[in-house]
């Protein structure tokens, strides 16, 4: 004897939402971890140059933290400017239906200079 819908007892759902790999981060997730990104990066510029100072008498050791100090602001932008690579997508063509494609029966395959 069929059961109406209604009666039915209810689907047993998982405990998990199912995890969907495809999907990109969002705009607001990619802004706040490049920011992240920026920051660290610029905290170690300063701890750089905080060493730098340190080891003022280690000539060696100085120039490395400054040269490390002087290039990391630039690294910090390019990495905070930097976005996630887009998806590949092929580009859909036009193919036009075929009722309404022209036949050219004069047209032949020679063709002739002038």
């Amino acid at each position: 004897m069929p059961v109406a819908s209604s009666q039915q007892s209810p689907r047993s759902r998982r405990s998990e939402p199912v995890l969907i790999t495809e999907v990109e981060l969002s705009p607001a997730e990619q802004h706040a971890a490049r920011k992240r990104r920026y920051a660290i990066t610029m905290a170690t510029r300063t701890v750089a140059l905080i060493l730098a100072a340190v080891f003022y008498k280690v000539v060696w050791l100085m120039i490395i933290f400054v040269i490390l100090g002087t290039v990391l602001p630039w690294v910090a932008v390019m990495m905070a400017n930097d976005r996630p690579p887009k998806k590949k997508t092929q580009m859909r063509g036009y193919t036009p239906r075929p009722d309404r494609v022209l036949d050219n029966p004069t047209r032949s395959s020679r063709i002739i200079d002038v």
